[in-house]
């Protein structure tokens, strides 16, 4: 689909609202906001195999979400048991900086959700799991499409589970280089993940 009809349909989705009146209350006036729909795709509980959505369905959601879809970043492709994602940002006359290259917070941005939501769907419902800090670190200008690679090894949620059991908190450093098609780092962003199982799972 063409970037211009996306970008259309993402303004109707966003534009759309519910609405809900508590008795003798206030009107309360809420977004449709896809982003929040696709992450609250979760498992249903630390031992189902079973996503509530599908990985494509969330890819196709995420996609939509503004930040993404108007900066030209693109959930390329997203593993069925959500281990693996790459993830594309490609350069755009609207999305470039001043000197004509990846513009730096895109090349944050394209990264920034990413470890978070493999590990919260890996573990599942009963582990609280967020982001606790980020850095990147620029290594080249970027002048052309670039991309991410993210995969979360089984060892790693195993590791995971296994500090967490006694329900304290879990300080996890990701590592992500983002490249051109030829190989090229343009920059290394580091994240931070927080996990903690929850108290009704301990």
């Amino acid at each position: 689909m063409h970037e211009r009809t996306l970008r259309a349909n993402a303004f109707r989705l966003f534009s759309k609202t519910k609405e809900h009146r508590p008795q003798g209350g206030l009107l309360h006036v809420r977004a449709v906001n896809p982003y929040l729909r696709a992450c609250s795709a979760t498992l249903p509980s630390s031992n189902q195999k079973n996503l509530r959505m599908r990985a494509s369905n969330f890819r196709r959601l995420l996609n939509l979400w503004p930040p993404f879809l108007f900066n030209s970043i693109r959930l390329q492709s997203l593993s069925d048991d959500y281990s693996e994602a790459v993830v594309v940002l490609r350069l755009r006359p609207w999305n470039r900086n001043y000197v004509h290259s990846q513009f730096g917070g895109n090349l944050l941005a394209m990264a920034d959700p990413f470890w978070m939501l493999l590990v919260m769907h890996r573990l599942g419902n009963d582990y609280i799991v967020w982001d606790k800090a980020g850095t990147i670190d620029f290594v080249a200008p970027g002048r052309e499409h670039v991309h991410a690679h993210f995969k979360l090894e089984p060892a790693v949620v195993d590791e995971l589970r296994a500090a967490a059991a006694n329900g304290q908190k879990v300080l996890r450093w990701f590592e992500t280089e983002i490249k051109t098609a030829s190989g090229n780092v343009i920059a290394v962003v580091r994240k931070q993940i927080y996990v903690r199982l929850k108290p009704r799972a301990r």
